[in-house]
């Protein structure tokens, strides 16, 4: 019961109060402190877990915290990296606080992903992360790196009044599911013309980008459909922010870990099918990347 509340965003003391207004019990903070301590020890067995040798896909996501650090509260980032495997399965592959900015923090990830037993990764879909590109290259030099779609599109929505969403977000939908990347920038202009006074940040931010989220065109559409449509990067997102919204401040790294951990398992759960699409998305990797797929 401790985990399931902790899971949920709740504090030591929430949990104290909780325990005694359902249930009567006093529990000391210590006894809670200790059960969810106790967690500690799956999330370093969870992080250093094998993996597979190949994800044909893997996003990377960021979400922001605050941890108090040597009494100050600091904002920090969270990163996780989400793998499709060859079966079209989700797979949470690791967390990890950054301690410092940019190549050398992400060549610790990635070196750990490839001692971890990962040989290859076909794209990597980023949010803008500083130093990942070079830090990815070095270690799976083959590895295409893709700006990540659904973020620009989260991104470009938040400019957005609510009334206005689902207009403007079926017209981004027409630059990114455009046939070619001609199409696509006719698309771009037409955004433009439709929304470029009321809401100019978007269409500057595509442009500004627009070398980095359009590799994605290099590949037939059913692998393109797979990396935008693939939500499952947003559901844990909103997750733990939801989560972490209730708490304020974490006491310390560990405990950023220990509920961003249990509240990936409670997500993970509900991914029991393979995603959407994916056996013809598999065939065209199998052509666009044969020498690099598993030989059967």
């Amino acid at each position: 019961k401790i985990l399931s509340l902790y899971a949920r965003g709740m504090s030591v003391r929430d949990i104290q109060a909780h325990l005694e207004d359902m249930y009567g019990a006093e529990v000391s903070p210590t006894l809670i402190s200790s059960v969810t301590d106790a967690v500690m020890d799956d999330v370093r067995t969870w992080q250093s877990r094998p993996l597979d040798a190949i994800y044909p896909i893997v996003y990377l996501d960021c979400i922001h915290v605050k941890v108090r650090d040597n009494g100050t509260v600091k904002t920090k980032a969270v990163y996780l990296a989400l793998g499709i495997n060859l079966a079209g399965e989700k797979e949470l592959l690791g967390l990890w606080i950054a301690q410092t900015e940019g190549a050398k923090f992400w060549l610790h990830v990635v070196t750990e992903l490839k001692n971890r037993g990962i040989a290859d990764i076909f794209i990597a879909c980023v949010d803008g992360l500083k130093g990942f590109p070079e830090a990815i290259e070095s270690v799976f030099p083959k590895t295409a790196v893709q700006l990540c779609i659904v973020h620009m599109v989260r991104y470009s929505l938040n400019y957005v009044s609510w009334k206005l969403r689902k207009e403007v977000a079926a017209d981004l939908r027409a630059i990114y599911t455009a046939a070619t990347i001609d199409e696509a920038e006719r698309q771009l202009d037409a955004f433009d013309v439709t929304w470029g006074e009321a809401y100019p940040a978007i269409s500057q931010s595509w442009r500004r980008n627009w070398t980095r989220l359009t590799p994605f065109f290099d590949y037939p559409p059913e692998i393109r459909k797979v990396i935008y449509t693939t939500n499952a990067i947003e559901s844990v997102n909103m997750g733990l922010r939801k989560i972490s919204k209730n708490r304020g401040s974490f006491p310390s790294d560990d405990a950023v870990l220990k509920l961003f951990y249990l509240a990936l398992e409670n997500i993970s759960k509900k991914w029991t099918m393979p995603i959407r699409d994916w056996k013809a998305a598999l065939n065209r990797f199998t052509i666009q990347f044969e020498d690099r797929m598993p030989q059967h």
